[in-house]
């Protein structure tokens, strides 16, 4: 057992440092300065049943203090709960930047919603504002008002392609604390920040909440067409991305929240498990060594310290205690940014096991025909 215990706490120590110190928390937006003159940005928000989320939402991009021209296009993607209309209501009290709402009909085949949704967008966009930029935003995601005119900023100034920042998530609920803060954690760990914003890097993602994409990397990369068939769009459009030859970046937001609540478990649950299993890409093998890996690396050391207690072995008690001090250590930057305790930190072995069960969900839902289910549609493997 002692050697299982060495072997989770030497996988901790490359984590902590070889893996991109994934775990920090300070890559924000580059430095940037105002250019001589603003481009045009066409903003696309795809939006399906989105009516309690969007009075929180639409009013903060419709109030961007952006000093160039930009107009708003929200694509109604079958709703059924009114959102077009709310939309149209919003827009009439609120004023600001001008709003389009349009409606495209079902996806075609091999699109998913969501893509059909931007592709339309980005049609209109062309049409009404021939924008050199494009902003895509979820529907949940608020904006304060001079986000866009950063984003903007910052692309010019670093000459950038692609500039996505992680929403802040919202963190109210004691699920969503404990959850939420390791979603990011995670995510990270698996797309360092830092490597995906080095010049030439191998590494590509994006945060589908917030993406500031150039309109001519996007036509070189043949977005969205290239990736309509994605569930993980944002990671895709990335590497579509750099492939064309662009440059992108990636990284946590301060200025931009999501305003979505997940109130109960089985919400975050969904959220996780739609998506997990097609992260994989679908292979057994990789999900085997998904769920080994997790186990290696977030349940040994909790474990070997207390068998090392329970049954004498001073040896194993130190490696498993050790390895959970740096993985806690790991995760405190993670709670600090979203301003919960420290005392927290501990914890992440248990949220790992949840995260652990939810991927092995994904995969049977996947077999049972109800993998990348998500509000009314269900996406099989490409």
């Amino acid at each position: 057992m002692e050697w299982v215990g060495a072997g989770s706490l030497l996988a901790w120590v490359w984590l902590l440092l070889g893996q991109g110190f994934f775990w920090r928390t300070d890559v924000r937006l580059p430095d940037r300065r105002d250019p001589e003159r603003w481009p045009s940005v066409g903003v696309v928000i795809p939006a399906r049943d989105e009516a309690a989320v969007l009075p929180d939402s639409l009013p903060s991009l419709l109030g961007q203090k952006y000093p160039g021209r930009a107009e708003v296009f929200l694509v109604d993607d079958g709703s059924t709960d009114g959102t077009g209309a709310l939309a149209r209501r919003l827009a009439a009290a609120r004023g600001g930047l001008p709003l389009t709402v349009s409606a495209p009909g079902e996806p075609e085949p091999g699109w998913t919603g969501k893509l059909w949704a931007v592709r339309h967008g980005m049609a209109l966009a062309r049409e009404r504002v021939a924008p050199e930029y494009l902003l895509l935003t979820d529907a949940d995601i608020a904006h304060e008002p001079d986000s866009l005119r950063e984003l903007v900023a910052a692309a010019r100034s670093a000459e950038l392609d692609l500039v996505s920042q992680m929403a802040r998530l919202r963190v109210v609920t004691f699920w969503e604390r404990l959850i939420v803060p390791a979603f990011v954690y995670f995510f990270g760990q698996l797309y360092p920040f830092r490597w995906v914003n080095r010049p030439g890097a191998r590494t590509a993602a994006a945060a589908g909440g917030c993406v500031l994409l150039r309109r001519e990397a996007a036509e070189r990369a043949g977005i969205p067409e290239a990736i309509r068939h994605a569930v993980i769009d944002d990671v895709t459009l990335a590497r579509a991305v750099q492939r064309g030859g662009g440059r992108i970046w990636l990284g946590l937001a301060d200025r931009v929240d999501s305003v979505r609540p997940y109130p109960r478990p089985g919400a975050l649950w969904r959220m996780v498990s739609r998506s997990a299993y097609a992260q994989l890409r679908h292979r057994p093998l990789l999900l085997l060594g998904t769920v080994l890996g997790l186990a290696l690396v977030y349940l040994v050391p909790p474990v070997a310290l207390v068998a090392g207690l329970a049954g004498g072995g001073p040896v194993l008690a130190a490696l498993g205690g050790a390895a959970w001090a740096v993985m806690s250590g790991t995760y405190l930057p993670m709670l600090r940014y979203y301003g919960q305790p420290l005392w927290a930190a501990p914890l992440l072995p248990f949220t790992a096991l949840l995260y652990l069960l939810m991927t092995v969900d994904s995969a049977v839902q996947h077999y049972r025909g109800r993998g990348a289910a998500w509000k009314g549609r269900t996406y099989p493997a490409p």
